[in-house]
């Protein structure tokens, strides 16, 4: 299979689909990987990083779309995407499909296959691909709260009873 990694183009993601590891894996497994040029770079994954574990770097998203029979990405498809999308492909990503019904109505008149990373379920209930996320959502929430205003109380604590 051709499995097809662009460049995330949403505000302020700079993930990428997967990381070299994953692609030896695929590789391993008689996969074709294709990656857009700098699709890791935000990630501090270089085009060489993937190169050494297997993939070949394309240099730009409609070529990597376009040859892809999975896209696998981090977001879901934006509107500068939806032309993109070629019937019967595969989309693996986070989809939270519900407040976008012009998404949901190109997936369905394209027959693309979706998997929402956000639904895939273990035998015993649990949501592998949301957890980790949902503990980095709680990480970046102790940091944002603790940030101008949890300094300022830190400073005001220390200069009590001076």
């Amino acid at each position: 299979m051709k499995i097809g990694i662009p460049s995330e183009i949403k505000d302020n993601e700079y993930r990428v689909g997967i990381v070299p590891s994953g692609v030896e894996e695929l590789v391993s497994n008689g996969h074709e990987v294709m990656i857009q040029e700098g699709a890791g770079l935000g990630s501090g994954i270089t085009d060489e990083d993937f190169v050494s574990a297997g993939a070949v770097i394309h240099p730009d998203a409609p070529t990597v779309w376009g040859v892809a029979d999975l896209v696998m990405k981090v977001k879901e498809p934006l509107l500068e995407e939806y032309d993109l999308l070629k019937d019967n492909q595969i989309l693996f990503t986070f989809l939270h499909l519900a407040p976008l019904p012009d998404l949901v109505d190109v997936l369905l008149d394209r027959g693309i296959r979706s998997v929402a990373y956000e639904t895939i379920q273990l035998p015993d209930g649990s949501l592998p691909l949301l957890a980790p996320m949902s503990q980095v959502a709680g990480k970046m929430a102790v940091q944002l709260a603790g940030g101008s205003s949890g300094n300022q109380t830190r400073e005001d604590s220390n200069n009590r009873g001076r």
